[in-house]
């Protein structure tokens, strides 16, 4: 049975994602326990870029979740440590062709009436915002709402603020139930927690903890590389990718795909992405990722083909086949809520996300219309 020592609520998940529900569920007024199997930002959090874009975000549901996550971020700048590296640098977007740039023209005239600030760039303009970019390229969109944060330092920030009892090394076995199906808390290794409701911020792994509880989400993992180049002097000012990113972050293909995303940061490294394929868990190097996401770079930046890249890594992006988070309670399980499936934008969504199931919590009214995220628009497996 629960004791006067049980908290409210357990977020399971010790990512930004599951940091962001503990830090607003506790300006709440609630008492908060965090789980996770591994350390803080140990999962696809740590595996980051530290993305908070409404650039390649399309009108609608996850880019009116972008927009709120956007302030909420410069809020939580000035409140947290100035550590988590927050840097409102602004995105640019470029195309290499005269038609690719009147898509995106296209793509950011429909952004700009939901929202979103956008300024065309003309060819003879960008190297005004980027002086190593390429010769010849016939524009772009500067996007001054797109920042960028360290999301380790991010996530162990929102949890040390939360003041959350926070559990790591500890895998979720079980989540348990009552007579009703309503949830009572987890089992872990080392125990059982009571609490009248949990929260699945488990990322990639999200998909498992629903089926704990007898219900369905279906979480993939989508694997991405990132390299990281030698400490430089800041040769790279904005985040900058190519217009075709867009599409691949709308894909639904589990073929790789590839697109030149570079930005500097604060430290000195310059972080050379996109990749993504669905491959399961399968960590192993590809060196045909590193080799096109190196050429597709340099294309972009020549300068960074006399820079060495000194280290590589992956991490595994929590896939939704619409491409859309589960965020809210889950229908089949009272007390079971759901904030995963966030695939590659979880750290730029994560204050919002946080804030939806910290109202939802306390029976408040959600910032914004949830129903595009509801947990139970998936049909059972």
């Amino acid at each position: 049975m629960p004791t006067s020592k049980s908290p409210d609520v357990i977020v399971v998940g010790a990512g930004v994602v599951g940091a962001a529900c503990a830090y607003y569920a506790a300006r709440s007024g609630l008492s908060v326990t965090v789980v996770d199997r591994g350390p803080v930002a140990g999962g696809t959090t740590g595996a980051g870029e530290g993305n908070l874009l409404v650039s390649d975000k399309e009108p609608g549901p996850e880019l009116d979740l972008a927009l709120l996550s956007t302030g909420l971020w410069r809020t939580l700048a000035e409140d947290l440590p100035q550590h988590t590296e927050y840097e409102p640098k602004g995105g640019l977007v470029v195309a290499s062709t005269g038609p690719g740039l009147d898509a995106l023209r296209d793509f950011a005239a429909a952004q700009t009436t939901a929202g979103v600030t956008a300024q065309e760039i003309p060819a003879d303009r960008l190297h005004d915002l980027e002086p190593h970019l390429a010769p010849g390229l016939p524009g772009g969109v500067h996007y001054p709402q797109d920042a960028q944060v360290q999301p380790a330092l991010a996530a162990a920030h929102l949890l040390r603020a939360s003041r959350a009892e926070v559990r790591t090394g500890e895998e979720v076995t079980a989540v348990l139930t009552g007579p009703r199906g309503e949830v009572r808390g987890v089992r872990t290794p080392s125990g059982t927690l009571h609490a009248p409701c949990v929260v699945n911020a488990a990322g990639t792994w999200g998909g498992e903890l629903a089926r704990l509880a007898g219900a369905h989400l279906p979480v993939l993992p989508r694997r991405g590389f990132v390299l990281v180049t030698e400490p430089l002097p800041r040769v790279v000012r904005h985040k900058v990718y190519a217009a075709d990113y867009v599409a691949d972050v709308a894909s639904a293909s589990a073929a790789l795909q590839t697109s030149a995303v570079v930005e500097g940061t604060p430290a000195g490294p310059v972080l050379i992405g996109a990749s993504r394929e669905r491959v399961g868990f399968d960590r192993t190097l590809s060196v045909e990722v590193l080799r096109r996401l190196a050429a597709q770079a340099t294309a972009l930046f020549p300068v960074l083909a006399r820079v060495r890249a000194l280290r590589t890594y992956a991490g595994f992006r929590p896939y939704m086949p619409d491409h859309l988070p589960a965020i809210g309670a889950d229908p089949r399980v009272p007390g079971l809520l759901h904030a995963c499936g966030h695939e590659g934008a979880g750290i730029g969504l994560a204050p919002a996300t946080g804030l939806i199931i910290a109202r939802l919590l306390t029976g408040g009214e959600p910032p914004l219309d949830v129903t595009p995220f509801r947990p139970g628009r998936f049909a059972a497996a």
